[in-house]
């Protein structure tokens, strides 16, 4: 059994995110559990206020915009003609496509923020660009990493393994 946090460990946190206002913006329903380590499996800031900790401490993280999920881009925004959408499709619902000057490989997934009778508004930034957020979590599991998590650089599937 492991002890600390460290590298090459996977760590099971219950967490929360809430924005520089306390608003709640990610109640962490399911547990986050990543490889520690610089996988890039979870912002570099959380991951070094994690380096070290045992199960049961707790860390609270304040991430910039640049920390977590970027500035807000605008030429991320399109607006699209409502013809080219079914008719069923509402404001929240999700769509991918590609980004404007983007060779028709790279699909970016966009949010619908607003709809009416002549044309869809797409956004492809993160619903949480531009924000500030704090990261609160607690550790509640630590174990090894296996060979092949280390190799593949991320916690295998139950059905990888």
């Amino acid at each position: 059994m492991v002890s600390e946090v460290k590298k090459n460990t996977v760590v099971t946190l219950d967490y929360t995110v809430t924005d520089s206002d306390g608003v709640l913006v990610d109640e962490g329903l399911e547990p986050l559990c990543y490889l520690h380590g610089g996988y890039e499996d979870i912002f570099p800031k959380i991951e070094e206020a994690l380096q070290g900790k045992k199960v049961n401490d707790s860390v609270q993280v304040k991430l910039l915009p640049a920390e977590a999920f970027g500035e807000y881009d605008a030429s991320l925004v399109q607006v699209e003609p409502r013809e080219e959408f079914p008719e069923d499709l509402e404001v929240g619902s999700q769509v991918e496509g590609a980004a404007e000057g983007a060779d028709d490989e790279e699909f970016i997934l966009y949010r619908v923020t607003d709809i009416d009778d002549e044309k869809v508004v797409l956004d492809g930034n993160h619903p949480l660009a531009g924000l500030s957020i704090v990261f609160s979590c607690t550790v509640t599991a630590i174990r090894e990493a296996g060979p092949e998590e280390i190799k593949q650089g991320h916690i295998l599937d139950a059905d990888e393994e």
